[in-house]
């Protein structure tokens, strides 16, 4: 007993002596989320398929690490110095297990507009014949390195200033359809961008406002200088690239090892340029050496910083969007919390830390992590072709249009007009409207949004207790959604509904007046962020649990909000709990159709609650008539 006390008493003194030593531990679990998982990694079960995985992945990001460079206006060997330290920093600070940094697309075209116009082509002439001793390139190419540098470092400065100032939190802006238009159209670009390599031709850099059609201009203007063997080269390697990644994906669960495509079409190819002589008779233009090593850090220039600004904001507002939504992805996939803050933190670190190393800017790529590979000479066009089929899967969200248009047609149109925006001018700009938009959409149907009125909710009531008895209440949730269930709110809704269903030692008692009812159903202001009231009655612990939701003051909604309900009832069917909705109109009932796996065996929309009710108290008494049957002929 003597030994208990002096226990308590000394743990009491040292809490009293460092008051702050916990919320200092939770402080660094939380910024650096490596020391969270890293005490928890099991080395005989995790290390063994992380190791094959990585492995495969590192060949398929070197390949697309030397194309992003030369998608950057910089040497390629500079996109494997931007696979390897962004993956190793945000390993470090990243949230995201099933998220990799490393050189991507869209940022890559973002930062190559900085390096075309401060080191244009023409100035090569003046430098090509001095080198620096600095990994022995030129310093044409060390100036252009220098200039994706300084994008990187000044975009990661401003991810990290956005975690100071706790922007993440705004990240609900970012809605499905913004982040998807926005993504496809900046895909687009780069595609247009690797168009002279398809075609072998010369092409000066075209870009700002509509260079996406001048481009296209240039081309038809210029169709007689296509090179027929640059052509055909890239479209044999497009063909193979497809092939084989669509067997891998298909034959993925029969083989252990997938095929590196990427890595092998670029060895045939480096073969076929060196025995061939294509750069001498072919005239096809070819990357040349890649220096081996890796360099010692060295600060960007900082002296143009301030003519890197509007390339530094693209960089910082498109590849965190991007990332934030891969990570999102994968962590509702497989079921772990990111905080959108800390995304900011260890993107905007990867890209200031690997500035001090050459690297391109960099953002997250889904299923890729990177490696360090040095090798021979390589053309360019079957680099092109790696960097088109590399990004087909955000090209084939066009196939997104048909969810919109069956779930929401607003977002068809947001979805449109986001794309048209982001062709005719840049990613940045395409994004900033897709977001302006949709809330100034979503005010708009606010201010015409009506609500529900308290005598309805009385003669609910008053059904509920005519029709239903108390043992029956006793085992089903009824909340009723009093909103508009849009992007706005939607993950607040999920947040509430699961606090509800994981409350414990809350009221069992069934309902019994009306005031009861009026106090669980007062209609909650969308300024606080909630969406839906408190749970009208507590299942019995030992009884199965019934939510029926009430959408009559579901006034409208988008596909955020559709989604955040298919959601609801996936999570509610993983816990044994039966969901009905009750009130639906026709369009959320159409909408939730075509965006869910709804069980059709089980009925799942009513007219009303009391119907709802009327289902679960038949399902009850068949259940109970069932037990007695086994009973009686036992």
């Amino acid at each position: 007993m003597t030994g208990t006390k002096r226990k308590k008493k000394s743990v009491l003194w040292s809490r009293m002596k460092n008051p702050h030593c916990e919320d200092l531990e939770q402080w660094g679990r939380r910024r650096l989320p490596v020391l969270e998982w890293a005490l928890h990694y099991n080395l005989k079960e995790d290390l063994p398929p992380d190791t094959v995985s990585g492995i495969m992945l590192a060949v398929q990001q070197v390949t697309q690490g030397l194309a992003f460079a030369i998608l950057s206006s910089v040497h390629p060997v500079f996109g494997l110095y931007g696979s390897l330290f962004p993956v190793i920093t945000y390993a470090i600070f990243g949230m995201g297990r099933h998220v990799a940094t490393g050189t991507f697309a869209l940022t890559s075209l973002i930062s190559a507009n900085a390096v075309e116009r401060l080191v244009p082509p023409s100035s090569q002439n003046l430098t090509a014949q001095s080198n620096t001793s600095m990994l022995g390139l030129s310093d044409f190419e060390m100036q252009r390195i220098g200039v994706a540098a300084a994008v990187s470092f000044l975009g990661g400065v401003i991810q990290v200033a956005m975690c100071v100032v706790q922007l993440g939190r705004a990240t609900f802006l970012l809605t499905e359809p913004v982040i998807s238009a926005m993504t496809t159209g900046a895909a687009t670009h780069v595609v247009t961008s690797q168009v002279k390599y398809f075609l072998g031709m010369k092409m000066p850099y075209i870009s700002g406002p509509l260079g996406f059609f001048y481009i296209y201009i240039y081309v038809f203007e210029n169709i007689q200088s296509v090179q027929l063997e640059a052509l055909l080269l890239s479209l044999v390697s497009i063909v193979v690239l497809v092939l084989v990644k669509e067997l891998n994906e298909r034959f993925k669960r029969k083989i252990k090892v997938i095929l590196p495509v990427d890595l092998v079409l670029i060895i045939a190819a480096s073969f076929a340029c060196y025995y061939t002589n294509m750069e001498n008779t072919y005239g096809l233009k070819v990357v040349g050496h890649i220096p081996k090593g890796i360099p010692s850090p060295h600060a960007p220039p900082m002296n143009i910083l301030s003519a890197v600004i509007t390339e530094a904001f693209g960089v910082a507002l498109v590849g965190y969007a991007a990332s934030l939504a891969l990570a999102q992805g994968s962590a509702k996939k497989f079921k772990y919390a990111v905080d959108d803050n800390q995304e900011l933190l260890a993107h905007g670190l990867s890209n200031v830390i690997s500035s001090f190393f050459f690297c391109i800017p960099s953002a997250a790529a889904m299923g890729r992590t990177a490696g360090l590979y040095s090798t021979g000479a390589k053309t360019q066009c079957v680099l092109a072709s790696i960097i088109v089929v590399g990004l087909k899967g955000m090209l084939i969200q066009f196939r997104d249009l048909k969810k919109y248009w069956n779930v929401d047609k607003i977002d068809w149109g947001i979805w449109v007009s986001t794309y048209v925006f982001t062709i005719c001018f840049a990613a940045n700009v395409g994004l900033l409207f897709g977001v302006v938009c949709t809330v100034a959409i979503v005010i708009g149907r606010l201010s015409r949004a009506k609500t529900l009125t308290i005598k309805n909710m009385k003669e609910m009531e008053f059904k509920v207790k005519t029709e239903m008895d108390g043992e029956t209440l006793q085992q089903v949730k009824i909340i009723s959604i009093n909103q508009p269930l849009v992007f706005l709110n939607a993950k607040k809704f999920h947040t509430d509904l699961m606090n509800i269903l994981q409350k414990e030692n809350a009221s069992s008692q069934p309902l019994d007046d009306t005031s009861k009812c009026e106090r669980n159903t007062l209609l909650i202001s969308l300024s606080n962020g909630s969406s839906c009231n408190e749970e009208v009655s507590q299942p019995h612990s030992n009884e199965e649990c019934s939510l029926i939701l009430d959408c009559s003051g579901l006034t409208f909604f988008d596909s955020s909000g559709v989604s955040m309900l298919v959601e609801v009832y996936m999570d509610c069917k993983s816990k044994n709990v039966d969901v009905f909705l009750a009130h639906c109109t026709a369009s959320l009932v159409k909408a939730m159709k075509y965006c869910g796996n709804l069980d059709s065996e089980k009925p799942f929309f009513f007219k009303s609650v009391s119907a709802a009710l009327s289902n679960i108290h038949s399902n009850k008494v068949r259940q109970n008539l069932s037990k007695l049957n086994d009973q009686s002929e036992v």
